[in-house]
């Protein structure tokens, strides 16, 4: 083999060797979505026993041209040792829409509500316990 040619091959392979696994984990975390990340009433996971308590339920009502949107947690607020740390409101698209953090030395109930603007189509809402990790639940507008 040429002296040039082999430049050019080791050139070719030491790129080959950047951009092929680049391209791999770009498309590894296109197929991530974001159930791998949550617990769901159908898709509890480990937690199968822990859905009653950990799954959010959402009250919705339409008043004044607002959307007023109520979140309960029925799970118990054991001070720091085990309580729902926060609601997180997201839109259709699952976007950040609001959020609410509990005091558990305060927050005796994981309740939390949201006023939105004129608001329509699905809402989600997570729930965080800090011991039984992270649950969504949906409703539309």
């Amino acid at each position: 083999m040429e002296r040039r040619d082999f430049i050019k091959l080791s050139v070719a392979g030491v790129g080959v060797g950047i951009v092929a696994p680049a391209t791999v984990l770009a498309e590894k975390s296109k197929q991530l979505v974001i159930s791998d990340i949550y617990y769901t009433q159908e898709s509890p996971g480990r937690w199968r026993e822990k859905i009653a308590g950990h799954l959010p339920s959402i009250g919705i009502e339409k008043k004044d041209g607002k959307v007023i949107v109520k979140v309960v947690t029925a799970h118990e607020m054991k001070d720091y040792e085990h309580y729902i740390v926060k609601h997180v409101l997201l839109d259709k698209d699952y976007k950040f829409l609001n959020e609410y953090l509990f005091n558990p030395t305060k927050d005796k109930t994981a309740i939390s509500t949201f006023t939105l603007d004129a608001y329509t189509g699905d809402l989600h809402v997570l729930s965080m316990c800090n011991k039984h990790d992270l649950w969504l639940n949906s409703a539309k507008v």
